[in-house]
């Protein structure tokens, strides 16, 4: 044991001396540049969700970068049926187009695919649907998660159980199962008319996947319901984004309220966590959207607000702001949305939805 303990000593001291332990992340990269477009040949546009692929398989590639888009091309939110791959040296294909019609499943009102999308190890990709008929929040509907085949077709769809447009998601991916977190933002928001409406919820749905199978819901729980949540002319929908996992603590992005909340025991909790508990709040937040976890372990957001990129660590200390809008928009107009970290923590990849364009901070 004694020696044990001397080696984590001589460890911490070589990483301290490093400088590595309290390192921030924004203080490694200095240039932020444009991959890639993700507008594919049927003119989808409004970039929201991104993950970057673990596994090579089907249609898939390792270290690629998947995008979902939200608008179609007359620029309608809620109807956009594409995702688009994107290599790291920026060559962008089609990685699926969901056709309404042709869903294997139910999903109330269609396809609108938001920035809910995981890629997991298995091959399988999860994309959520919140669809508008007019790209006004007045016909957005509860729709669904759509999981989709390593070759882009969709093999099932998850409704119901408390999926009620799905916003935002992230996952605890176990190879031959998963545990995904998903945001919810139209408990009663359509009804309310633009009031603020404390109801937005963050759904745990376990997922089964077997061998050569199709993957199926084993349960669904929701551990959080009291964000707050409103529509919005120009976003459609405000409520809770963001979302990542950080030693068992689910990050939450609570735009409305411009903080990082905090589920602890995310993957086991049977409770309801209300609103989580408030990791930071204000300050550099400013409707902050995307939410990922940094190599250093650091909470990585980007706001609607002002185009800024924001890293605060788990107690609650925001050690680093850049600028991050690559269409320079001015004021940020809600232009970031979706982010992920490269391998190897090379970088950060984010989704511009005022040039439509996948970019990385490096």
């Amino acid at each position: 044991m004694r020696t044990g303990i001397l080696a984590f000593g001589s460890a911490l001291l070589m990483a301290v001396s490093s400088g590595a332990v309290d390192r921030s992340f924004l203080s490694t990269v200095h240039n932020l540049s444009t991959i890639a477009t993700t507008v594919p040949a049927n003119g989808d546009v409004n970039p929201y969700g991104v993950a970057v692929v673990p596994a090579t398989t089907g249609s898939l590639v390792a270290g690629s970068v998947l995008v979902s888009n939200f608008n179609n091309s007359a620029n309608l939110q809620g109807t956009g049926t594409t995702i688009v791959q994107v290599s790291p040296g920026g060559s962008m294909s089609l990685f699926a187009t969901i056709a309404a019609g042709s869903l294997p499943g139910p999903c109330p009102g269609g396809v609108g695919l938001t920035t809910a999308l995981v890629a997991l190890r298995s091959g399988f990709v999860v994309v959520g649907s919140l669809p508008t008929t007019d790209g006004t929040a007045a016909t957005a509907r509860a729709g669904c998660l759509i999981i989709l085949d390593n070759s882009g077709h969709a093999v099932a769809t998850l409704a119901g159980h408390g999926i009620n447009g799905p916003w935002d998601m992230t996952a605890a991916d176990m190879g031959t199962g998963a545990v995904l977190f998903v945001t919810n933002v139209l408990n009663g928001t359509v009804d309310a008319n633009g009031s603020v409406v404390p109801h937005g919820s963050v759904l745990r749905i376990v997922l089964s996947i077997p061998f050569g199978g199709t993957p199926a819901a084993a349960s669904y729980t929701t551990i959080a319901s009291a964000f707050g949540e409103r529509t919005d002319p120009a976003a459609l929908v405000v409520g809770p984004t963001g979302l990542a996992l950080g030693g068992g603590t689910l990050y939450v992005a609570d735009t409305l309220r411009n903080r990082i909340a905090a589920i602890p025991a995310a993957v086991s909790r049977m409770d309801d966590a209300g609103d989580g508990m408030t990791v930071a709040q204000g300050r550099a937040l400013k409707e902050p959207l995307g939410l990922a976890i940094a190599p250093n372990g650091d909470i990585v957001t980007v706001n609607a607000a002002n185009g800024l990129i924001v890293e605060t660590t788990p107690r609650g200390r925001q050690r680093g702001v850049r600028f991050a809008d690559v269409s320079h928009s001015g004021n940020g107009a809600g232009t970031l949305f979706g982010l992920a970290f490269a391998p190897e923590g090379e970088g950060v990849y984010l989704v511009n939805d005022g040039n439509n364009t996948l970019n990385i901070l490096r």
